[in-house]
C-alpha cells in the first residue's frame, strides 16, 4: 500500500505525505504508475459523464478535461515538456542542453510546446467523439504513465545525479512486468483489440523517443520522462481518433 501511496504522491497533487521513505520503496512505486493513471483516467471519465449529463458544450468540456488533468498532476509533466523542448530547440551541445533543462526559466520553445500540447489534446479529445471519450481518457492516462516506466527501464540516466536517478537505479524486470501486465489488462478491458494496438504503437513511439534522447543527451532525465508522458497522451488520442 505504501508504494501505491508513493506513486500517488509522485504523480498527483493529492496531499499524501509518506515519511521515512527508502530508496527501494520509491523505485518500487514505479510499478504502480499505470494504476495511478487509471485513477486519473476514471476521474476524468467521471467529469466527462457529468458534463454530458448537464449538456455542457463539447468543446468547452474537452478543454476543461485537459485543464483538469494538468491541475491534478500539478503541471509537472508539462513543465518537463517545456524544459526538454527548450533544451532541444537551443541546438547546443549535450552539457549545455542538460544545463538548460535545470534552468527555472521557460523559453519560447517551451511555451510553444505547452500551448501545442494543450491545444492538441483538447481538439483530439473533441474529435474522438462522445462514445469514445471516457474510454479514451482511461487508456490515454494508463498508457502514458506506463510509457514513463518503459523509458526508465530501457534507457540510462543522462546525469550523474538528480531526482529521477533513484527511480532508474532501482527499477528492474519485476517492477516493469507488474506495470506492463496492468497496462495490458486495462488496455484490453477498456479498448479491446484497439486498446492493445494503441499500446503497441505507443511502445514503439516511446522506444524511438528514448533512442533519440540517448543520442542527443546521452540518456534520459526527469524532464524527458515527464515530456514523454505528455507526448504519449497526444499519440494515444491521435491513434484512437484514427
Amino acid at each position: 500500500m505504501n508504494k501505491i501511496l508513493l506513486a500517488l504522491q509522485c504523480l498527483t497533487i493529492i496531499p499524501v505525505r509518506i515519511k521515512n521513505v527508502k530508496n527501494r520503496d520509491l523505485a518500487g512505486s514505479v510499478a504502480y504508475f499505470p494504476f495511478i493513471g487509471f485513477l486519473l483516467g476514471c476521474a476524468l471519465a467521471g467529469a466527462v459523464n457529468l458534463g454530458r449529463h448537464i449538456n455542457f458544450p463539447d468543446i468547452g468540456l474537452s478543454a476543461i478535461i485537459v485543464i483538469l488533468l494538468a491541475i491534478l498532476t500539478g503541471g509537472m509533466h508539462l513543465d518537463g515538456l517545456a524544459d526538454l523542448f527548450d533544451a532541444l530547440g537551443s541546438r547546443k551541445n549535450r552539457e549545455e542542453m542538460l544545463a538548460i533543462m535545470r534552468d527555472s526559466h521557460i523559453g519560447s520553445m517551451g511555451v510553444i510546446a505547452i500551448a501545442g500540447a494543450m491545444i492538441l489534446k483538447t481538439t483530439l479529445l473533441l474529435a474522438a467523439g462522445t462514445p469514445l471519450q471516457a474510454g479514451s481518457l482511461i487508456i490515454m492516462c494508463v498508457i502514458s504513465r506506463w510509457a514513463m516506466v518503459f523509458l526508465m527501464y530501457r534507457f540510462p540516466y543522462a546525469r550523474r545525479e538528480g531526482k529521477a536517478k533513484i527511480y532508474l537505479d532501482g527499477i528492474n524486470a519485476h517492477i516493469f512486468s507488474i506495470a506492463t501486465a496492468f497496462t495490458l489488462a486495462i488496455s484490453f478491458l477498456v479498448g479491446q483489440m484497439q486498446g492493445i494496438i494503441v499500446l503497441g504503437i505507443a511502445a514503439l513511439f516511446v522506444y524511438l523517443t528514448g533512442k533519440y534522447l540517448a543520442k542527443k543527451l546521452g540518456g534520459i532525465t526527469g524532464d524527458a520522462i515527464g515530456a514523454t508522458n505528455e507526448i504519449t497522451e497526444i499519440v494515444c488520442l491521435f491513434i484512437m481518433c484514427l
